[in-house]
């Protein structure tokens, strides 16, 4: 027969059991409350950065984690990417995820924030020298370049006497400019020499360069100039959808709408609407939705495990994805039509 007193140890051990188990569960809960992760973009006037800011909040909220965005002015705002770094700093940010509008100069504060502690990742943009961040997570925007490259050489009636105009970014601040450039180059059928840099190449096909600093006033001016240059331009590589819009509005002022393969990147809803509408050609898909997410995902698990996360194999860098999206699908390179990448475009 079980006494009074046995039965009341019993049934303390068992709301003590349950009490510690309680306490358990919310013990991660409470550990993720602790972990904030800090977005630092170039300007969330661009839609692909944006995008970014949507794609980290949204798996902050999911993964139970707090969670601070901050945005150039501008493109090319390099002193509000610095005070936002220094704010979170002082906030004890777990990890740092950004876009950095002078991959160079940002480097120093971001040591300062890996001496502290914090999980630093570079999206979209590499820092210079690219080790100055934990790991980056991109667009492998040397394929990027690759595709329109090989799809434009295919497209164009003959590329061993294609004129090859290059719309730009910025000039003092290549950035990923440099790699889609000269993957564009290879994809062509171009030497780029130094893989590192643009305007080192000797080919005669190559009409100029141009920089549109990422807009379509720039795009339209940038176009206008290559066409002074050389009106027998019939192939464009341009940084990203805004700058192609402008360049074609210049095309079609001159009457060359039609004769002007137009290339370019980011995979942007209005840039595949574009492609759909035939004002360009080709353009290469980016996700940074999927990059600001997994960024988010590895701070998460550095501060559990203090893990960082690893390179995709093969690369120096987290691979993200890139995929081409043309309606006028060539032989030998892999594409999606306008309307599937209407199902995954953003902006």
């Amino acid at each position: 027969m079980t006494s009074r007193s046995t039965i009341h140890r019993l049934a303390g051990l068992v709301a003590g059991t349950a009490i510690a188990a309680c306490l358990l569960a919310s013990a991660p809960a409470r550990a993720q409350e602790d972990v904030l992760v800090g977005l630092v973009v170039k300007t969330e006037a661009n839609p692909f950065f944006a995008k970014m800011r949507e794609g980290a909040s949204q798996k902050a909220a999911e993964l139970g984690v707090k969670f601070q965005s901050f945005a150039g002015k501008y493109d090319g705002d390099h002193d509000s990417q610095v005070t936002a770094v220094e704010n979170l700093i002082s906030a004890g940010a777990s990890g740092i995820l950004i876009a950095a509008s002078d991959p160079k100069a940002i480097a120093p504060v971001l040591e300062q924030a890996r001496q502290a502690g914090i999980l630093v990742i570079a999206l979209d943009t590499p820092l210079d020298p690219a080790d100055a961040a934990d790991q980056t997570f991109a667009t492998d925007n040397v394929k990027a370049g690759e595709l329109i490259g090989q799809w434009a050489a295919k497209t164009v009636s003959d590329p061993k006497t294609a004129k090859v105009g290059f719309l730009d970014a910025i000039e003092t601040q290549p950035t990923v400019d440099v790699q889609r450039d000269q993957g564009f180059m290879k994809g062509f059928g171009i030497d780029p020499k130094d893989m590192s840099r643009y305007l080192d190449e000797d080919d005669p096909r190559i009409v100029g360069h141009q920089w549109g600093a990422g807009s379509e006033e720039g795009g339209r001016t940038g176009a206008e100039l290559l066409l002074q240059k050389d009106p027998d331009l019939n192939v464009l590589y341009t940084i990203n959808e805004p700058t192609a819009a402008g360049a074609y509005e210049a095309m079609k002022a001159a009457g060359k709408e039609s004769s002007v393969v137009l290339t370019s990147v980011d995979g942007g809803c209005p840039g595949v609407e574009n492609v759909k509408a035939g004002v360009i050609g080709a353009t290469s898909m980016q996700y940074p939705l999927l990059m600001a997410s997994k960024g988010v995902e590895a701070v998460v698990n550095f501060k559990k495990t203090g893990e960082k996360p690893a390179a995709t194999q093969g690369l120096d860098f987290f691979d993200t994805g890139v995929t081409l999206v043309t309606d006028k699908p060539v032989d030998g390179v892999e594409s999606i039509t306008s309307e599937e990448a209407l199902k995954k475009c953003w902006g």
